[in-house]
């Protein structure tokens, strides 16, 4: 029977998509209904009505353009063979209606338990996915650790060694992140600076097309100072996205660095969004980048699944 590759007729059709299975299909119906996500954004590949694979694309904001393809899954039951094949077909149709002419491919990113090596059956279905990506044109840009802060559990006190004010406007953090792109451990920062971005826009691009997006009170944004001479050592920006409070970003200036004012400086965060009273805090950070990961394990926060990040690095890859 032939295998069918089309996008969904409307919002009814929801119940078809998710007749596979992901994290995030409890989000679905709100994105359609916020216009985060559109039905011509998420296709289906079908054999008869037997659903074969699933694609979706996301933005932050109803209007935009796709930011995010979020959504990839096959049918567990195919052979790997098969998988690859349907897969391939699907991402190459989807993404040659979906995404605009002439653009770039967005990044895709996968919520993926924190023992997926050790599950051979998980493994084997998450390396066939990546093995599509590959075969499009992608390529792996990062593993990440998803991480949470949950109720109940302790806040840090302040211990003193540093003072917090408000973040007053957009110049007052972009120069701070400036000079903390300068030897980041980000690999999302690091791509930006290998694509010819200086320090100055790499942080402008950050701030402009991510944090001034979230919608909670910029009042929750601190600066760190020194409390003796006023001196910047750092910043963080605890905010709430469209599903969770977050640790935004943090960083500390390289001139501050081994201080252990990192710690002091997620604290702060922590307990700027602990105190409006949120169930949890979620934060991410590398799996390479190794000091943030065990600062935000000092500060209570739990590794419950893992991240990774597909990237096509420019138009004209194949497929886009």
């Amino acid at each position: 029977m032939t295998v069918v590759v089309r996008p969904l007729a409307g919002p009814d059709e929801l119940d078809l998509f998710q007749r596979l299975d992901y994290v995030l299909d409890h989000e679905l119906a709100d994105d359609l209904a916020t216009g985060r996500r559109r039905p011509d954004w998420m296709w289906v590949a079908l054999r008869g009505d037997r659903l074969l694979g699933r694609i979706s694309w996301w933005a932050g904001r109803a209007g935009a353009d796709p930011q995010a393809l979020d959504f990839f899954d096959l049918d567990p039951a195919l052979d790997a063979d098969e998988a690859a094949g349907i897969g391939l077909r699907l991402l190459e149709t989807a993404s040659a209606a979906v995404v605009p002419a002439g653009a770039a491919r967005p990044e895709f990113g996968r919520f993926m338990p924190s023992d997926w090596r050790e599950v051979p059956e998980t493994r084997a279905r998450l390396e066939t996915l990546f093995g599509v990506l590959t075969a499009s044109g992608a390529r792996p840009l990062v593993e990440r650790l998803r991480l949470e802060w949950r109720a109940g559990s302790p806040v840090p006190e302040p211990n003193g060694r540093l003072v917090f004010r408000p973040v007053r406007d957009r110049e007052d953090l972009v120069a701070l992140m400036t000079p903390v792109m300068e030897g980041t451990l980000d690999a999302h920062g690091q791509a930006d600076l290998a694509s010819g971005l200086s320090a100055r826009e790499a942080a402008e691009l950050h701030y402009d097309e991510e944090l001034a997006h979230y919608v909670s009170p910029r009042a929750w944004w601190r600066i760190a100072e020194l409390p003796e001479t006023g001196e910047p050592v750092g910043f963080v920006v605890p905010a709430r996205n469209n599903y969770h409070p977050i640790i935004a970003y943090l960083g500390v200036l390289p001139a501050h660095r081994g201080n252990g004012y990192i710690d002091d400086v997620l604290a702060e965060g922590t307990r700027v969004l602990a105190a409006e009273g949120v169930p949890n805090i979620r934060a991410a950070t590398d799996v390479g980048n190794v000091p943030m990961a065990r600062s935000f394990a000092r500060a209570g926060y739990v590794n419950f699944e893992r991240a990774i990040n597909f990237v096509w690095d420019a138009p004209g890859t194949r497929g886009a």
